[in-house]
């Protein structure tokens, strides 16, 4: 076996592969494979591999990506549900012992992570000094969300994620406040990383041809903004419960979060302290008045 087959994925490739092994690509699991090489070589150079790196990819495919990074990385930590793509992917790349397949979901639940998936990249990541956390995938569209949002939730996040993802999510996390696509996740995002949308791509450089244009986005964390975070997850918690109801007034959200905690009089004076209007809301603020009003908050419910 040599692995250069997956060096080309290209749509003549894909639909021999395919048809091989008698399979078709899963609507359901977001599968839609990356066909254009120029595009699949401007991911990974956004990605700034090295020889120290250790690259969790979500979403195996046919291992095309997994062969060009394995050649780049000290390690790769690759996850397939779908088990006909984890046999297929399975046989390019069982020659290469860095690269280390996993036929798992990468989500426990819409909330965490699944930990034998964290566990292997910590496996790796203590495996020599210096090592640094990256990922680098095709995102399936309907779990971009959790996977990004929950990694970042981690105690060691990844230094840089440089992702294939629908064009409207990449959107939401590059927003600025008062705009539509501004919300809980352009916050939670923005107020530990540095974002970025470095192409926007047509439906057609992929096989199947998605209905949507997607985008590759590159966030890089950034260690002094994610130390003014006191709790992270008490602050995560918080921005989601400030966009349950987009529409609303902050007063009314912030007595909605923090129900029975708090009462009217402690809601008006955070207001007045964060000198906030009776007409203010959430989708106003940017991250760093939003950091500001979740620690007052915390420490008003005696949690700071």
């Amino acid at each position: 076996m040599t692995s250069q087959p997956t060096r080309n994925q290209t749509l003549s490739f894909l639909m021999r592969r395919f048809l091989e092994a008698g399979i078709q690509p899963h609507k359901r699991l977001g599968q839609n494979f990356l066909i254009d090489l120029n595009l699949q070589r401007l991911l990974l150079e956004a990605a700034e591999l090295g020889p120290d790196d250790v690259v969790l990819e979500a979403g195996t495919g046919t291992g095309s990506l997994s062969v060009l990074m394995a050649e780049r990385v000290a390690a790769v930590v690759t996850v397939e549900l779908d088990p006909q793509l984890f046999q297929l992917a399975s046989e390019e790349l069982h020659m290469l012992d860095n690269v280390h397949m996993l036929h798992a979901d990468i989500l426990k639940n819409k909330n965490r992570l699944n930990p034998e998936v964290l566990d292997a990249v910590a496996t790796q990541l203590d495996a020599a000094p210096g090592r640094r956390f990256k990922l680098v995938a095709n995102l399936p569209y309907n779990v971009a969300t959790p996977i990004l949002t929950n990694l970042l939730a981690c105690d060691r996040p990844p230094r840089r994620m440089t992702v294939t993802i629908q064009k409207e999510l990449a959107d939401r996390i590059v927003a600025h406040p008062a705009s539509k696509d501004y919300g809980a996740l352009s916050i939670w995002i923005q107020s530990q990383c540095e974002v970025e949308i470095v192409r926007v791509m047509a439906p057609s450089v992929f096989w199947p041809r998605p209905k949507v244009h997607s985008a590759i986005v590159r966030i890089t964390l950034d260690d002094a903004k994610r130390a003014r975070i006191a709790d992270r997850a008490f602050f995560h918690q918080f921005v989601r419960s400030m966009f349950f109801h987009r529409r609303k007034f902050l007063r009314a959200e912030l007595l909605s979060a923090t129900k029975n905690r708090l009462g009217k009089p402690d809601i008006d004076r955070i207001m007045d302290e964060m000198q906030f209007g009776p007409t203010t809301r959430a989708e106003t603020l940017n991250v760093p008045t939003m950091l500001r009003l979740a620690e007052l908050v915390r420490r008003k419910l005696g949690e700071g």
